[in-house]
């Protein structure tokens, strides 16, 4: 099945913005990311649930309005919070699950860890589900982290977090702790939170994938404290290149992206034409003829790119070009973007449907 995508754009990503998601943009954003396809969302203070009320960094609304924001968001979509014991009380989280948080998330230092059972007893009870993030992972070696993951699933955990809080963990320290818990209990499920310090949360996002992880987390534009998180845009589209489907609208995603990370908050880590030629091997020296007639027939360069890129990888010139964006106004495909994967990743035989 592979691993599922947890967004924490509205969490994470709100300690780069003071913390001054609103109401209505959580709601937008939750609803745009479940309906793209995205599998777990999480909301809320980026201190998690009763931050403002305990501690001096107040977000733009109280956990009680976040929440009743999404009071008609579709039922399939599943968003929910996060806590610290420290900060956080059995009343905070029973506010949430009453107004129906799907998940929750307890997060604390290592060696604090003892603090998450009460809460993690206090949800199970309730049937919720509940996982374990464990921050600063790496001041325990696996051998250690492995048997401190089989404490937290005794405790009633459905999952547990490795948690790269300060974004300097390798690819191969991923796998050692992957490992090590597996060695010594194969069913415990893992989740994988990066940050970016060294450029590296996408590239351990994609190892924690390819291992096995069940959920690993992104945000818009990477958006998040510090260095941010693993850039949602660019794991989806690795999955892509891997022909994996994630089963996630790729170009909605980014333009629901641009415009509300980079265009409202000016918080920009990749760009849509760069990440589209990434994604479709395509060289920048021929940009100019792509931009050339998408501005000619008013069509969109990325699928311009990806349809060029699938006639002739090696080259494209005006010819080619030309006949793409003629076919693409013609047949009014450049805001259609249902079905990225069979179309455009398909196979050549799709390729004559299309243009």
């Amino acid at each position: 099945m592979g691993s599922k995508i947890l967004d924490c754009t509205l969490r994470d990503g709100s300690y780069t913005i003071g913390f001054s998601f609103n109401k209505q943009q959580t709601y937008k954003l939750v609803k745009k990311l479940g309906e793209v396809g995205v599998n777990f969302i999480e909301i809320g203070h980026g201190l998690g649930q009763g931050a403002s009320k305990r501690t001096k960094y107040r977000a733009k609304c109280t956990d009680l309005e976040y929440l009743v924001s999404l009071k008609n968001i579709p039922k399939k979509i599943k968003w929910g919070v996060f806590c610290i014991p420290d900060i956080a009380t059995h009343d905070d989280l029973k506010l949430a699950y009453d107004h129906g948080s799907k998940f929750f998330r307890i997060g604390s230092n290592l060696e604090k860890y003892k603090t998450q059972e009460n809460f993690i007893t206090f949800l199970k009870k309730r049937g919720a589900m509940v996982c374990s993030n464990l921050m600063k992972s790496y001041l325990l070696s696996p051998k250690e982290f492995a048997k401190l993951a089989i404490k937290m699933k005794n405790m009633g955990a459905d999952l547990i977090y490795l948690v790269d809080s300060a974004g300097g963990m390798l690819p191969d320290e991923i796998k050692q702790y992957y490992l090590e818990v597996k060695n010594l209990d194969d069913k415990i499920k893992l989740g994988f939170h990066g940050h970016d310090n060294l450029g590296l949360a996408n590239i351990n996002a994609l190892v924690a994938y390819e291992l096995g992880f069940e959920i690993i987390d992104c945000s818009l534009q990477g958006i998040g404290r510090s260095a941010g998180n693993t850039v949602i845009e660019q794991f989806v589209s690795s999955l892509l290149r891997k022909n994996i489907n994630p089963k996630i609208d790729l170009l909605k995603l980014i333009d629901f992206s641009e415009k509300f990370i980079v265009n409202k908050y000016h918080y920009r880590k990749i760009d849509s034409l760069d990440l589209i030629m990434g994604l479709r091997l395509f060289h920048s020296s021929y940009m100019g003829i792509i931009e050339k007639y998408s501005k000619k027939y008013k069509v969109d360069p990325r699928e311009m790119i990806i349809l060029c890129s699938k006639i002739n990888r090696l080259s494209t010139d005006e010819k080619i070009a030309e006949k793409v964006a003629k076919k693409l106004a013609k047949s009014n495909k450049t805001k259609v973007w249902n079905n990225f994967y069979k179309k455009y990743f398909g196979g050549e035989q799709n390729l004559e449907k299309i243009i």
